[in-house]
């Protein structure tokens, strides 16, 4: 069946399923910060074990999600959903058990970064793109990645009360419930297999001559460059600010209020990103989203810290946390088509995460080598602020695809 084809129930159900996959994955994902206290004080796990498994977990989700997403392209999303659920509940076993180092990084950084490449953004994206028209991709994929960031406002609160009361392997339990409910969302969202792409000159293209495409656009390298920074900023966030409030003296509750409300702010966010993505160049607000982030950034660590500014900081950072989804994706789409955007959006998401393990495990060793963050957040700032101007200049023309010039007419 064709997009066009699909019935109003099976658009939203295979929508509702995208985005309570993605919700539950990135909110848990995102509250890990919030266990590091509980988890070196009850093991024998340190602040640079810590910080080491969360970084092999984003260059794990890199590195797996552009062949998770051939994978995808060429067999169909469901299967791989499907896995990815089960790899996270292994996951989250893993880390329950974990007393040592060892396991730990298997739980949280082996399983949980290839489950988040089967259930996370890149995977959501695809599914949502393909159930709607050209003309409501943007708003559709910006839809989806606001209601995927109501994850992190169930996940968070929830992790910090059951590690308050309960401790932090009750905590995973909890997380394990959350995997429940993810299953049948998959199923949901696998329906977008039975849609067909629309036919067009890129169908008869390869996987391999689709990726050589992409490697030698400057406009892919530059946006996939920009991610790499846009990994390292919020992964530095997720992973370290939790600690850094706790060195600030301030409530632990504190850490867990700022997360959710990120995770609201950014249900605003990611749609009016979306929104604005089908209006004006998407180029351009990619890069006025990395440079904001970097000036909040700024503004943030460079005064003492405290529990209004860190609320205000939040609602900043949430306000432009996920709006990059669809910009990002809407972008691939807009200059390679659909049939390889799970491969395509694969390559540029690896990038983002070997930004995500500098921002993990770099944040860790500077600390730890100089008892600051500073230089750590100052480092995120200037990168910010670099890749923010050159994503805004980005050269967005589709390539001319080989097929295309040689059904053109030669000159007499």
């Amino acid at each position: 069946m064709t997009e066009a084809q699909l019935s109003t129930y099976q658009r939203w159900s295979i929508l509702a399923g995208a985005a309570v996959l993605l919700s539950l994955a990135m909110g848990m994902r995102q509250s890990f910060g919030l266990f590091q206290p509980a988890i070196l004080h009850d093991t024998a796990i340190t602040t640079a074990d810590f910080s080491l498994a969360t970084a092999l977990q984003n260059v794990i989700w890199g590195v797996s999600q552009p062949f998770v997403g051939a994978f995808a392209d060429r067999y169909g999303s469901r299967y791989v959903m499907l896995t990815g659920v089960f790899i996270y509940a292994a996951g989250l076993l893993l880390m329950m058990a974990a007393t040592t180092a060892l396991v730990f990084t298997l739980g949280a950084g082996l399983c949980i970064g290839l489950a988040l490449s089967c259930t996370a953004s890149s995977i959501a994206m695809t599914v949502s793109s393909r159930s709607v028209s050209a003309a409501k991709r943007s708003v559709t994929m910006g839809a989806v990645s606001a209601a995927g960031s109501l994850g992190l406002v169930i996940a968070s609160p929830l992790a910090q009360t059951l590690i308050t009361t309960a401790g932090w392997q009750m905590a995973l339990i909890g997380f394990l419930g959350l995997v429940a409910v993810m299953l049948p969302a998959a199923l949901f969202a696998g329906r977008s297999d039975k849609i067909e792409v629309a036919k067009s000159s890129e169908a008869a293209q390869t996987l391999g001559a689709a990726v050589q495409s992409a490697l030698g656009h400057s406009g892919f390298v530059v946006m996939a460059l920009s991610f790499f920074v846009c990994g390292l900023q919020l992964v530095f966030i997720t992973t370290h600010l939790p600690n850094y409030l706790a060195i600030c003296g301030l409530d632990p509750s504190t850490g867990a209020t700022a997360l959710a409300l990120v995770g609201a702010f950014n249900v605003i966010g990611s749609y009016v990103c979306g929104w604005l993505g089908g209006k004006y160049p998407k180029q351009v607000l990619l890069g006025g989203i990395y440079i904001i982030r970097s000036l909040a950034l700024a503004a943030y660590f460079y005064f003492p810290a405290s529990a209004a500014s860190t609320m205000v900081f939040a609602a900043v950072m949430g306000s432009l946390w996920l709006g990059v989804v669809p910009l990002v994706n809407g972008l691939v789409a807009q200059l390679f088509g659909l049939r390889f955007m799970a491969t395509l959006t694969g390559i540029a998401f690896l990038s983002h995460q070997a930004g995500s393990f500098i921002g993990a495990w770099g944040g860790g060793v500077i600390y730890a080598q100089l008892g600051s963050y500073d230089r750590a957040w100052q480092a995120a700032v200037v990168v910010g602020l670099i890749a923010g101007c050159f994503q805004m200049l980005m050269n967005v023309r589709p390539p001319v695809r080989r097929e295309t010039l040689d059904a053109m007419p030669s000159a007499a």
